[in-house]
Formats: C-alpha cells, sequence, structure tokens
C-alpha cells in the first residue's frame, strides 16, 4: 500500500480520538469537580533513508539528510487540574476547595478513591457521604440530634445540637494533594485513582503547607470552557477533513498511475 494511505489515516484515527476527548469535556461541563482533558499527539518513528551528516562525496558531509515520516497517534490524554469556578449553592452540605488538594473517599472494597465534588450527603449513620454513598474520610458523624452543621476553611466540622445544647466539633476534613496531579487516574463517578505516576497522597489540613482552603456552602464547578471546545472541535474536524483529502489525493495518483501505465 502507498505510504501516504497508511500514513493519512493514523492522521484520521489521532483526530478520532481527539474528538472523543473533546466530546467528553462537553458531556461533562456540569459535572461537578470535573477537569477537563487535553490529547497528546506525537509522530511516529521516521525512515532514515539518508542520515543527516553522511558523506555526500570524499570531501563533505550532507547537512540534512532524508527522513520519511510515518503519521502521527495520542501518546497520552492528560487532565487539566486547573480551578473552577466556584458556585454559591447555600447548601451548607456543599464544601468546595479552593486551592489544591483533594477529599478522600472510602470505597465499598476498603480502598481509598480521591475527589474534588464536595457535594455531600448524610448517611442513616450520620456520617458524610457523596451522592454514591460512599463514607468521606476521616469518617464524620453528627449526632442525632444535629440540626446543623458548619464546616470552616480550615475544615473542622462543627455540629450545631438541638434544644440549645450549643455547638460541638465532630471531626477534622484532611486534603490529600500529589506531586502529579495528572498522574491521578479517573475511575468514574467524580472519583480519581492514586498511581505509580501520581506519587503517594500528602495529606494535611486544608490552608496549610500549599493545600487549598474550604468554602462551604458553595461547589466547584467543572473547568470546562466552552467555546474554547468548540473551536478545538472546528479545528479537529478540519484536520480530519484535510486527512480524508489526503487519503483521497494519494487515492487518485494511484488510479492515474493504474490506468496509464
Amino acid at each position: 500500500m502507498d505510504a501516504s494511505l497508511w500514513i493519512a489515516k493514523t492522521g484520521l484515527q489521532a483526530q478520532q480520538t481527539r474528538m472523543s476527548v473533546i466530546s467528553n469535556n462537553l458531556a461533562n461541563v456540569n459535572t461537578t469537580g470535573f477537569k477537563k482533558d487535553r490529547a497528546v499527539f506525537e509522530d511516529l518513528l521516521y525512515q532514515n533513508v539518508a542520515p543527516a551528516g553522511g558523506m555526500a562525496d570524499a570531501q563533505s558531509e550532507t547537512p540534512t539528510g532524508l527522513m520519511l515520516g510515518t503519521g502521527t497517534r495520542v501518546v497520552a490524554t492528560e487532565k487539566l487540574h486547573e480551578q473552577g469556578n466556584i458556585i454559591t449553592t447555600e447548601n451548607a452540605m456543599d464544601v468546595s476547595i479552593s486551592g489544591d488538594g483533594y477529599f478522600s473517599i472510602q470505597q465499598a472494597d476498603g480502598t481509598l478513591a480521591y475527589t474534588r465534588d464536595g457535594s455531600f450527603k448524610i448517611s442513616a449513620q450520620g456520617q458524610l457521604v457523596t451522592a454514591g454513598g460512599e463514607v468521606l474520610t476521616p469518617a464524620i458523624t453528627l449526632p442525632q440530634n444535629a440540626v446543623g452543621i458548619t464546616v470552616g476553611r480550615d475544615g473542622t466540622v462543627t455540629a450545631e445540637l438541638a434544644n440549645g445544647g450549643g455547638a460541638t466539633q465532630v471531626g477534622q476534613i484532611q486534603l490529600n494533594r500529589f506531586i502529579n496531579n495528572s498522574g491521578l487516574s479517573p475511575m468514574g463517578r467524580n472519583l480519581l485513582r492514586e498511581t505509580t505516576a501520581s506519587g503517594a497522597p500528602i495529606v494535611g489540613i486544608p490552608g496549610a503547607d500549599g493545600a487549598g482552603m474550604l468554602m462551604q456552602g458553595t461547589l466547584e464547578a467543572s473547568n470546562v470552557n466552552v467555546v474554547e471546545e468548540m473551536v478545538n472541535m472546528i479545528e479537529t474536524q478540519r484536520a480530519y477533513e484535510v486527512n480524508s483529502k489526503a487519503i483521497s489525493a494519494a487515492d487518485g495518483m494511484l488510479r492515474f498511475l493504474n490506468n496509464n501505465l
């Protein structure tokens, strides 16, 4: 098969993958704490027909050489962990992180996952849980006679007791930071998993040692910019069309050779 057909085909595949990434970003434009993805491209191996620095004759060397590329591919998808807009909800159970850090969530199998989604609920046992029922860790348990909850900027959780019982501290929310946030592996359900690329979590108090502060009654919106994603979509579509035209042109050249030689 003509090499140009294969090269253009790799371009089609790469742009199709990029379109999938953009579509996922747009689909999650209203997902709390969602971080947008970006497709990372790289060129493929080159055919080294004539190496640079080879001998052109007995006295001189070639300055550039002749190397033919073989196409492109998407080598990675990278999450961009920029801060999303803070939206006021006036719901005491909603908590956003202003700055770096993730809430730690205990899954059903006992392993930990991490999230920026602070839309917490109260379980039947009085614990703070995610919308999927997974427990925030360290566990925060509200007393049965609690009528209100206050979350301080440093993560201190205080419950207001009924019948003039006053306020009592019921726990401390901690944040987890990572050396490489982009190394976290998305699992769905607004959860991320630690990997060897992300490094181990650095556990700390909100507002200390580089961790962000908490803001009660607010949620962090997705950091997807719809206008930017629409521009990226148009750019991807045009690149896909150009690669399709390259295939058509190569096919026309081969047809001409078949019909005239």
